[in-house]
């Protein structure tokens, strides 16, 4: 049996669960530099995570065991019935009844952790770009209203998920610091040379 939308898949594992890359890739027939491109925001943009627990093709008994154990290989159900077909574009789903706490959650997240991208707020809270940006830029509809809230005090992302995405979004302002850094250097370096080179033709000169 074939699983059902492969990427959209991914993208649920990647949020929903603690499984390895590999793990991951494996099951889902992609490379592991995929997932990652997934869990980074660069890959499967748009695409709305497809739960393959409610569509029968894994249970949450063997996800568990694969957390427990980065060894082991997930392993499809044999389903009777074919699966039903998802949306694949737009945010990620949240239920109705948290979509009123999504404001208050990008709030908390852009106070907090102004390193995270807009992309990896979306991630966590089911929410989209413009919404972000109208938070940031304090000209949502109800800006008087939201209070800054954690959003896994209001249920919308584990902290798993939350430390994970912090932890990148620092990996990579770490290595965008270093390579500035090196820019510098090699501006220094050039800057050197060029007045070392400056100084030699104005003693030849005399």
């Amino acid at each position: 049996m074939s699983l059902l939308m492969p990427k959209a898949t991914a993208v649920w594992l990647v949020e929903n669960t603690a499984l390895s890359f590999e793990q991951i890739a494996e099951f889902c027939g992609m490379h592991p530099l995929e997932i990652q491109g997934i869990a980074d925001g660069e890959v499967a943009i748009g695409i709305v995570g497809l739960d393959p627990i409610a569509n029968n093709q894994l249970t949450r008994a063997e996800i568990e065991r694969c957390e427990k154990d980065r060894d082991a290989k997930l392993e499809m159900l044999a389903a009777d019935l074919p699966s039903p077909i998802q949306r694949t574009r737009g945010a990620r789903y949240t239920p109705v009844s948290k979509r009123q706490d999504r404001p208050a959650a990008i709030a908390w997240l852009l106070r907090h952790h102004a390193e995270l991208t807009d992309a990896q707020i979306g991630r966590l809270v089911g929410t989209t770009k413009p919404t972000i940006q109208k938070i940031r830029d304090r000209t949502h509809f109800d800006m008087a209203n939201i209070k800054p809230t954690n959003p896994v005090v209001l249920g919308l992302c584990s902290q798993d998920a939350l430390d994970e995405a912090i932890g990148r979004a620092a990996r990579a302002a770490e290595r965008a610091r270093k390579e500035q850094e090196r820019a510098a250097r090699r501006a220094a370096k050039a800057a050197a040379a060029s007045d070392a080179a400056a100084k030699g033709a104005g003693a030849s000169e005399a």
